[in-house]
């Protein structure tokens, strides 16, 4: 008897358990949806609707690669208003979700390769030409890798981030003196850049080395940034601080996959990221070609295998 009244105890028992956890869960994705708005929000008190591009619907017909990868075009624009831009920085973020790890490779947007049906011209002008989706056919046809999703990143948004995720600045290595055709001078030496400041740092190419140069700040930054970020803490800010940033993203990804992304991203135990630059080493000219300017006329198929290698491995 004393057996048969302990077994209906714990069965009594589990419903309750089992309401009080589905309450949990209830309240942790009731507050993470409040923090998210409050998020976006905050962005709008003071967003400058003129330079944004949120509101424009792309079609983007992207998919998984053939290593079962996700991989994300990441696309910076200042496009103002509804002006045409070329994307002033091209990269792809490549995530493997067995291995949970990540990788980023750079395009250097000078590249001169053939944009479907519209001949050779720097790999830049595929967005101001068709948006992410000539730009994913561009990169399809070039180094045959498929991309899933693309996020056009307005710099506001970048500025924003940063100010609202470090209210200390991003400690960094400022290698040189950074003055020309930037808004916010940079002076060198280990210091802490606000929203404005990394703006500055990660645009700045005019010196002798030019566009390599700001590619090797661009993914220095991404490093920096990801290694100041990872923790609990962080993790914790997540829904707030995709709010923050949501008004100045033009991005297919839902929501709930860019929160998975970006605690996967953020997560302590994932280790370095690598990086690639396109072109690589010992595979391209510099010629100038009428109507274009300066190039970089690229090895495709030498690039391609690089690509390849270094997201397969």
């Amino acid at each position: 008897m004393r057996a048969d009244k302990h077994q209906k105890k714990r069965k009594k028992r589990w419903p309750s358990i089992l309401l009080l956890f589905i309450l949990l869960i209830g309240a942790g994705a009731g507050y993470a949806y409040y923090q998210y708005k409050q998020g976006i929000n905050q962005s709008l008190k003071d967003i400058n609707t003129g330079n944004k591009d949120t509101n424009v619907v792309y079609d983007f017909k992207g998919q998984k690669d053939q290593y079962g990868d996700t991989n994300v075009l990441l696309l910076g624009s200042d496009a103002r208003g509804n002006e045409k831009s070329r994307a002033d920085t091209i990269m792809i973020l490549h995530y493997n979700e067995d291995k949970k790890t990540f990788k980023l490779t750079s395009i250097m947007r000078d590249s001169y390769v053939a944009i479907p049906g519209h001949a050779k011209h720097k790999i830049n002008s595929a967005f101001a030409r068709g948006g992410p989706e000539l730009m994913r056919q561009t990169i399809k046809q070039n180094f045959d890798i498929d991309l899933q999703y693309y996020a056009i990143v307005n710099f506001q948004g970048f500025v924003k981030l940063i100010d609202e995720v470090f209210p200390n600045g991003v400690e960094i290595n400022v290698e040189k003196e950074m003055s020309a055709y930037v808004d916010t001078p940079l002076k060198p030496g280990l210091q802490r850049l606000n929203g404005a400041q990394m703006l500055s740092y990660v645009r700045f190419r005019h010196d002798a080395i030019g566009d390599f140069g700001r590619v090797q700040r661009q993914q220095k930054a991404i490093k920096a940034i990801r290694e100041q970020l990872s923790g609990l803490q962080t993790i914790a800010k997540l829904p707030k601080l995709i709010g923050v940033v949501t008004p100045y993203i033009n991005t297919n990804m839902a929501t709930t996959d860019g929160l998975f992304m970006a605690k996967e991203f953020l997560s302590s135990d994932q280790g370095n990221i690598e990086t690639l630059r396109i072109p690589i080493d010992n595979s391209f000219t510099e010629p100038r070609i009428s109507g274009e300017g300066d190039v970089l006329d690229i090895d495709v198929e030498k690039n391609k295998e690089a690509l390849h290698q270094f997201i397969s491995k």
